[in-house]
């Protein structure tokens, strides 16, 4: 059984609950960072790494443009890739769970093992799949053992009693801004871990979300930028976004016209932004699946235009390649 977690919507204590269901710890203080939503002793990653540093005095990118053109945004607006599901079996969104330290570990078989995390994992049939168990999609599992503050990510998971299997995992210290070696994928195709991008709803009802926003973008360039460490590029083409770009909703965009709850997402896009991190649909943003967002949340988001976005130069940031500690300007 996984570790008992409670609804802000409900006092019932289910047996598998989704993490991203719980209201977020998130620090009042400024600067103080992201607790990992049920692991309220988990920071998501330290305070200075860059998932979780504003991105507000960044200059332009150079190629902002270009990129921008690639990615349709100015005919596209922004796309939640997450909400009511009508499956209260299966929100729609990437579900994350909190399990106990006592959680039984297994050994899971990886496509791309060379640059897998070999783990074990706490891996089972009662920790979701994205999409759920029939899902043909990326199916992803991710996990956090709370004692140990220790974060496992699955991509294209699959659990069986006689031998679990997966495309690749990925395994992170969240105390420690340690990213991956350079040139490994994790369960993303940027090699960065996916849990300190997904837009939480708690978070959003605390009124203050405080990192970036993983999205994704059709087509990238064969190469990446830190703090990517993979790519998974249609051709060699700088027009194209690397992974790893960050992309922030222009200072000068009115957001005062837009419900409270959709301000604090506009707010965290201003503040934070949003990092490139796999292919799929242009200007699509993720959440943790959670059956409480509401739809009228999710339609008003979708209003946003993409061009109404650019993209930022945030090497000024990076104290050393091989970590995700940021420089805080």
């Amino acid at each position: 059984m996984l570790l008992p977690l409670l609804l802000a919507a409900s006092a019932a204590v289910c047996a598998v609950q989704p993490a991203g269901a719980q209201i977020a710890a998130t620090a009042a203080a400024a600067g103080a960072g992201t607790t990992v939503p049920g692991a309220p002793n988990c920071p998501m990653f330290p305070s200075d790494n860059v998932w979780n540093t504003p991105i507000t005095r960044l200059p332009v990118d150079p190629h902002s443009a270009q990129w921008l053109l690639s990615m349709g945004s100015s005919t596209t607006l922004l796309h939640p890739d997450f909400g009511p599901s009508g499956d209260p079996a299966v929100a729609y969104g990437i579900p994350f769970v909190v399990v106990p330290p006592s959680h039984p570990t297994v050994r899971v078989r990886f496509e791309y093992a060379d640059e897998s995390n070999p783990g074990p994992y706490p891996f089972g049939s009662d920790v979701p799949i994205e999409g759920g168990n029939a899902s043909g999609g990326d199916r992803h599992a991710i996990m956090v053992n709370p004692a140990t503050c220790t974060l496992y990510e699955l991509y294209d998971a699959r659990y069986s009693p006689s031998g679990s299997a997966a495309g690749s995992g990925a395994i992170w210290h969240l105390r420690s801004n340690a990213l991956r070696p350079g040139g490994w994928t994790s369960a993303d195709a940027a090699g960065l871990p996916i849990l300190p991008g997904l837009l939480d709803y708690g978070q959003v009802l605390s009124g203050r979300i405080t990192h970036a926003i993983r999205m994704t973008a059709a087509l990238t360039d064969t190469r990446f930028i830190w703090p990517a460490r993979h790519e998974a590029g249609a051709r060699d083409d700088p027009s194209l976004p690397p992974m790893g770009a960050r992309f922030r909703l222009k200072a000068s965009f009115d957001i005062s016209r837009y419900s409270r709850h959709a301000q604090v997402v506009l707010r965290a896009m201003q503040q934070y932004g949003l990092i490139l991190a796999d292919n799929g649909s242009n200007w699509y943003f993720q959440g943790a699946a959670d059956p409480r967002w509401p739809l009228a949340l999710v339609d008003e988001l979708k209003t946003i235009p993409a061009s109404a976005f650019q993209a930022v130069n945030e090497s000024s940031l990076m104290i050393s390649p091989n970590s995700g500690a940021a420089r805080q300007r």
